[in-house]
C-alpha cells in the first residue's frame, strides 16, 4: 500500500496499473515504434499471403459487411471499409497536419518553407519521370504517381531510430517535405485518379460542408457533433466518383486553429469551478455537482484548439490501428500469383522500385542544390548537404500512400501486385540506405563536434 497526497492509501495493484499505463503511453509516443508496427503488419501480410493459409488471407478481405436502416442497406466487402472508410480518418489527420503547418508551422513562413516546398516538388516530378522512362507508354503508364508519395510515419520513424545526434532542422525539413508531398498526393488523387464525376454528388458534399460551417458558427466544439456532416461529405464524394477519403482532407482543412470562444477565459473558468467544487465537497452536496462538472469538462476541452486536440486524440488510433490494418489488408502479395513474364508488370515493379530508391533523392537533392546555387534559398542552420541527402533517401519510403495510389492506378491484378512489390522493395531499400547514410552522417557530426570542443595539449 502507498499513501496518496490526499491521505488515502492506494492498493498496490492500482499503483502498478498506473505505472504500466504511463509506460505504455510514453512507449506509444516514440515515433520509431509506429514505423516498426507498420513494417511488422506488412511483413505479416506478406508471410500470410504466401503461406499455406493464403486462401484465408484473400477470403478475409472479401467478407461482406453491411450497415443499414430498414430497407436501406449499404453492403461492401471488408477491403472497402478499410481502404475507403477507415483511411478517411488517416486523411483527416493529414488534413489537420497541413492546417496546423499553414497556420503556425513550417508552411506559415514562405521564406522558411520555400526550400522544402521546392524539394518536395522535385521529389514528385523526378520519380514520375524516372518511372515513365523505364515503363514507357501503355497501361503501365497509369502508375506514374505511385513513386511520388512519402510515408510520413515510416520516414520519421526511421529518422527517429538514428537518435538525437541528427540536427533538429533535418526533422523539420523532412516533415515539411512530407506534408507538401501529401498535399500533392491528394491533388493527384483528386484530379488524376477519380473517374467520370457525377456532379450531383457535389451537392450532397456541399450540404455536409455547410453543416460543418454552421456548427462552427454556432460554437459547437465537440468533435462527435461533426461525425454526421463528415459522413455526408464522404457519401457525397463517393456518389461523385471521386475517392471518398478526400472527405477527411476537407474536414481536416476546415478544423479550427483557435478554441471556440467562451464567455469566460477557460483557465479562469477552471479555477473558479475547482474552488466551487472543493467547497461543495466539504458540504457533501454531491447532487449539485453535475452542472459544474459539465462546465468544467467544456472549459478543459477549450483550452486547446480543435485542430490540436482532435489530431492528438486520433493520432494513436491512426498510427497503431488504421495504418497497420491498411498494410495488413493490402501488402499481402502472393509471389506465386504474380506473373512478370508479360513484360509490363515486370517494368512496373522495376520502375516503382528504382523511382523510389533513386528518383526521390535525385529530385530532392538536385532541386535543393539548384535553388541554393542560384541564391534563391538557403539551407537551414546546422544542416549540410549530407542532411539533404538523408532526407532524399528517407523520402523514398512511399509505403502507405504509394500502395494506396497503386490501387487507384491499376485494376489489372498482375500490374497491381507488381506495383505493390515495387513499393515494398523500394521502401525497404530506401529505409536501409537512409539508416546506413544517417549513421555515417551522425558520426561525422559527432566527430566535428568533438574536434570543435578539443583543446591544445597543456590547456584546460
Amino acid at each position: 500500500m502507498t499513501r496518496a497526497a490526499s491521505g488515502q492509501t492506494l492498493p498496490r495493484a492500482q499503483i502498478l496499473t498506473e505505472r504500466a499505463f504511463a509506460s505504455l503511453e510514453r512507449f506509444l509516443h516514440i515515433e520509431a515504434v509506429s514505423g516498426v508496427v507498420l513494417l511488422a503488419a506488412a511483413a505479416i501480410a506478406l508471410i500470410w499471403a504466401n503461406s499455406a493459409l493464403s486462401d484465408s488471407y484473400h477470403h478475409l478481405w472479401h467478407v461482406s459487411l453491411s450497415v443499414g436502416l430498414g430497407e436501406y442497406v449499404f453492403d461492401r466487402p471488408l477491403h472497402f471499409w478499410i481502404n475507403d472508410a477507415l483511411m478517411t480518418v488517416f486523411f483527416l489527420v493529414v488534413g489537420m497536419e497541413i492546417r496546423r503547418e499553414i497556420h503556425e508551422g513550417a508552411l506559415s513562413d514562405l521564406r522558411q518553407a520555400a526550400l522544402p516546398i521546392a524539394a518536395a516538388m522535385g521529389g514528385v516530378v523526378v520519380p514520375a519521370l524516372v518511372y515513365l522512362a523505364l515503363t514507357g507508354s501503355g497501361p503501365q503508364a497509369q502508375g506514374w504517381a505511385i513513386p511520388t508519395a512519402t510515408d510520413i510515419a515510416f520516414a520519421v520513424g526511421v529518422l527517429a531510430l538514428l537518435g538525437k545526434s541528427i540536427p533538429g532542422n533535418v526533422r523539420v525539413f523532412l516533415l515539411t517535405l512530407a506534408i507538401i508531398d501529401d498535399i500533392i498526393a491528394v491533388l493527384i488523387i483528386a484530379f488524376f485518379y477519380s473517374g467520370g464525376l457525377a456532379y450531383g454528388g457535389f451537392l450532397v458534399a456541399a450540404l455536409g460542408i455547410a453543416m460543418v460551417l454552421a456548427f462552427q458558427r454556432m460554437g459547437i466544439g465537440s468533435a462527435y457533433a461533426y461525425v454526421l456532416p463528415g459522413a455526408i461529405i464522404w457519401s457525397g464524394l463517393l456518389m461523385t466518383g471521386a475517392h471518398p477519403t478526400l472527405a477527411g482532407v476537407v474536414l481536416g482543412l476546415m478544423t479550427p486553429v483557435t478554441p471556440v470562444p467562451m464567455r469566460e477565459n477557460p483557465l479562469d473558468a477552471l479555477s473558479r469551478i475547482a474552488n466551487d467544487l472543493l467547497g461543495w465537497e466539504q458540504d457533501r452536496k454531491i447532487d449539485h455537482m453535475a452542472g459544474p462538472l459539465k462546465e468544467l469538462r467544456r472549459a478543459q476541452r477549450e483550452l486547446l484548439p480543435p485542430v490540436v486536440r482532435v489530431q492528438a486524440a486520433l493520432h494513436p488510433w491512426v498510427a497503431y490501428g488504421v495504418m497497420p490494418l491498411f498494410a495488413l489488408a493490402n501488402a499481402g502479395v502472393s509471389f506465386a500469383g504474380v506473373d512478370l513474364s508479360g513484360g509490363a508488370p515486370l517494368w512496373v515493379m522495376v520502375g516503382v522500385g528504382i523511382a523510389l530508391v533513386a528518383g526521390k533523392p535525385l529530385g530532392v537533392v538536385s532541386v535543393s542544390w539548384l535553388l541554393v546555387r542560384l541564391g534563391l534559398c538557403r539551407l537551414p542552420p546546422g544542416m549540410g548537404w549530407g542532411g539533404v541527402f538523408l532526407i532524399g533517401l528517407l523520402a523514398g519510403i512511399g509505403f502507405t500512400m504509394s500502395i494506396f495510389v497503386s490501387m487507384l492506378a491499376f485494376t489489372d491484378e498482375d500490374m497491381l501486385a507488381a506495383a505493390k512489390l515495387g513499393v515494398l522493395a523500394g521502401s525497404v531499400v530506401s529505409a536501409l540506405l537512409g539508416l546506413g547514410w544517417g549513421a555515417l552522417y551522425a558520426r561525422g557530426i559527432a566527430s566535428k563536434g568533438m574536434a570543435g570542443r578539443g583543446h591544445p595539449v597543456g590547456h584546460p
